[in-house]
């Protein structure tokens, strides 16, 4: 028997130490801060056309190039995301066989693009090849917009399904009636035809569930006859309750089937700000759960959701709707632990003070949030135009560097497998290239690289292979690649020595 003296077995120990802290490629392994986590969105609406397109009836090339100035300016802000309205109301922005095309497109509702291209997949082509996710926007039951200037199709459900719409006064508003189940198996099929079609990131639904009252002229909504027929099958419920019950059991519905299709991608809701009044005690307000049968609570504590965005449009010193005050609030509700990445307000950039309230509030939810925050602001368009100098000042604060979306451990922990990486010094340039690895499909790649003795990064998306470094000034010593998955998961770092 061979004894070891306590020298022996620490220097055996420390052998085995740095053996094991030595990289694929022989160098030394060292602490490499990741990228911090951070979710950055903003809305793209359709709709009125508030965002895209400018206006009606643009040409296909038209179209394509202020939908590639917006993903470019996401990417030059250090957005992450976008999230793009493809369903205004009971119409769409890609090819449907459900649905007519949207009037915000072609100007003529059921008139598709010429030369024909299909803007969802275009935007989800373009997005992806910037690193950035897109989540697509559905409003669930509005049938008409007044907006839509251009006639109703036949096609459209408000003619061709007149049984499941309901008229809003007298503006050209026209609801699909939430309680009936033909209204649900038809929302659903909708999302769950994009889900199934294209290579998105995530669903979303806004704050219209049942309608506001001014869009029926403060008028309750006109669901006589569905109420009846609920009744007359022996209904206990009250009516206010069989219509949150009706959203309710849509809202779980489409989390369930999405799940069952595509677990990767994210479902998420961006109710009204306000639960109710006196949640908590200073909040005044208007009442979604009485008046939208929108019980939003709910759906975030039984996790109904992957992230969650209550729109937190007001200011931080506006007492009685104040921002960190209801984010505080709605963090206590989140029982589930699901991602709370509230909606701001930056149409109010331009006044005084106002670029400044809204970077505020991007550390207050960095305070209240500190495990993965973000935010989704309203609206591209005031980005556009950097209104009030926001764009500089996201560039000069928080948004500095680019960041990863949290990663989502109820649906996936499982990171990729970490790349092959080579380089190759050429010029005064450093090549980069490196070999996927694992059967999991990289969404992005985080390029490390330490230079002057300090390490930085770069995130990448997942179609790029290589990368050129300028190494005139001051040589690379160290690199590493890392895979990022689509739920953000990120691999080893695979780093290599710079000779």
């Amino acid at each position: 028997m061979i004894r070891l003296t306590m020298s022996c077995v620490a220097l055996v120990s420390f052998l085995v130490v740095a053996q094991m802290g030595f990289a694929k490629g022989g160098q030394e392994e060292e602490a490499i801060p990741s990228p911090p986590r951070e979710f950055r969105a903003a809305w793209v609406a359709t709709v009125a056309n508030i965002d895209w397109p400018s206006k009606p009836g643009l040409t296909t090339d038209e179209q394509k190039k202020e939908a590639l100035a917006i993903l470019d300016k996401a990417k030059e802000i250090n957005l992450n995301a976008i999230v793009f309205q493809v369903r205004p109301h009971a119409d769409s922005m890609y090819k449907s066989d459900l649905e007519p095309w949207s009037y915000y497109l072609t100007g003529l509702q059921a008139k598709a693009p010429d030369p024909f291209y299909d803007p969802l997949e275009f935007w989800v082509k373009e997005a992806h090849a910037r690193g950035i996710e897109l989540h697509t926007w559905y409003n669930p039951y509005r049938a008409n917009h007044p907006a839509n200037r251009g006639g109703i199709s036949e096609k459209s459900i408000v003619k061709a399904h007149p049984e499941l719409v309901v008229k809003l006064g007298d503006k050209g508003y026209y609801w699909m009636d939430p309680a009936l189940k033909a209204v649900q198996d038809h929302s659903v099929a909708v999302v769950m035809d994009v889900v199934k079609r294209y290579d998105i990131d995530g669903v979303h639904f806004d704050d219209y569930f049942y309608p506001y009252w001014d869009y029926n002229d403060g008028k309750d909504f006109p669901d006589d006859k569905s109420w009846k027929a609920y009744q007359d099958s022996g209904g206990k419920l009250s009516r206010n309750d069989w219509r949150r019950d009706a959203v309710n059991t849509f809202i779980k519905r489409l989390y369930d089937e999405i799940k069952a299709a595509k677990p990767h991608v994210k479902y998420s809701i961006s109710p009204f700000g306000i639960w109710r009044p006196g949640y908590p005690e200073s909040i005044r307000g208007f009442d979604q759960y009485d008046k939208l049968y929108a019980d939003a609570k709910l759906w975030l504590n039984e996790g109904w959701v992957d992230y969650f965005t209550p729109q937190l449009y007001w200011p931080i010193s506006q007492i009685p709707q104040s921002y960190p005050v209801l984010l505080g609030w709605w963090a206590g509700e989140n029982t589930q632990k699901r991602h709370l990445w509230p909606g701001m307000s930056i149409g109010r950039a331009g006044r005084e003070g106002g670029a400044v309230e809204v970077i505020n509030q991007i550390m207050v939810t960095r305070g209240i949030v500190p495990s993965g925050p973000g935010n989704v602001f309203f609206s591209m368009k005031a980005l556009m135009g950097n209104r009030g100098g926001l764009c500089d000042e996201f560039l000069k604060g928080p948004y500095k560097s680019p960041a990863l979306v949290p990663a989502y451990p109820w649906l996936d922990s499982q990171p990729p497998s970490a790349p092959e990486v080579k380089t190759r010094k050429q010029a005064g340039k450093l090549a980069i290239s490196w070999n996927p690895k694992g059967q999991e499909k990289a969404f992005l790649w985080v390029v490390y690289t330490k230079q002057g003795g300090k390490w930085s990064y770069e995130i990448l998306p997942g179609v790029k292979r290589s990368v050129m470094k300028d190494i005139k000034e001051d040589t690379i010593t160290r690199v590493a690649v890392s895979a990022v998955d689509r739920n953000g998961n990120e691999s080893e770092k695979a780093i290599v020595k710079v000779e």
